[in-house]
């Protein structure tokens, strides 16, 4: 792919954030992606759960190099921009931060997440102090800006993740220090109430808002979108819905029975999809 073509999904996805609300689902390979822009969805955004699913790892086991591998094969499979869950970017340090961030940049995403979770939920830290959290988010900004590429970078606040004991004011707290560090769009997974969803929504404006939607809700995207939120993304759901209904239909086998494929659409289908596709 030439380097046009990722400055034309780049600028899209950009577009995608200036106002109304936009499903962001989440693939965990090639095959979900393709079915995802069959479907007609604008944008697709990696999951580290569901790849690490994927590939038989708990969440936060994968590599960096699988991750970027990972990110180009999401990139190569259609034609759809694609934000890249990357976690805390794979390192402590700033400049580290920096380096993975540009290789990130490398693979064609036209988005990057990163995450002041030090993937250590067990520990007495869970979270990077704000001042290093920062340090690391405006790395991630400086490192994009050195490609001279207009990749949107997203600052991810994890505080209701892990449980902080004033998860909305602390997560008000860095999502602004995140801006102000140059992260385009604000993003805090876990919130659900709907005054903590429209609050984190002003408090950040003008700058988009990133929804985590990844239980069953009896609301929609509208409803969403009348709160504010920008985008919605679902993280692993996606692969948690897959990996629900092979468990069910897997227990059943066991079991001498068949009836976990009763709802089945069918290879005819699928295969159709695909083919259309490769030929694209």
């Amino acid at each position: 792919m030439n380097p046009q073509q990722y400055s034309e999904r780049r600028a899209q996805f950009r577009k995608l954030h200036e106002s109304g609300c936009f499903m962001l689902p989440n693939p965990y390979d090639v095959g979900t992606a393709v079915y995802l822009k069959h479907l007609g969805f604008k944008a697709l955004a990696s999951t580290s759960s569901g790849f690490a699913f994927s590939r038989g790892l708990p969440d936060h086991a994968v590599t960096r190099d699988m991750v970027l591998a990972h990110l180009r094969e999401l990139v190569a499979a259609t034609d759809l921009p694609v934000n890249a869950d990357y976690e805390h970017g794979y390192a402590d340090s700033p400049d580290e931060v920096g380096e993975n961030v540009r290789l990130a940049v490398q693979t064609g995403i036209a988005g990057v997440s990163i995450e002041d979770s030090t993937n250590d939920k067990a520990s007495s830290k869970p979270l990077y102090e704000l001042t290093e959290a920062v340090e690391r988010m405006r790395a991630a900004r400086v490192a994009i800006d050195a490609t001279g590429e207009d990749v949107m970078l997203i600052g991810r606040a994890e505080c209701f993740l892990v449980g902080h004991e004033d998860a909305l004011n602390e997560s008000i707290r860095r999502l602004q220090a995140y801006a102000k560090a140059g992260a385009d769009c604000l993003y805090a997974p876990g919130v659900r109430k709907r005054e903590d969803i429209e609050t984190l929504v002003k408090a950040v404006a003008p700058k988009p808002f990133n929804l985590l939607i990844g239980l069953a809700s009896p609301l929609t995207l509208d409803d969403y979108a009348a709160m504010g939120v920008r985008r919605i993304s679902v993280g692993g759901a996606l692969s948690g819905a897959a990996l629900s209904a092979f468990a069910r239909a897997a227990r059943e086998l066991k079991d001498g029975r068949f009836g976990g494929f009763a709802q089945n659409e069918g290879n005819a289908a699928f295969n159709k999809i695909f083919a259309d596709a490769a030929k694209t």
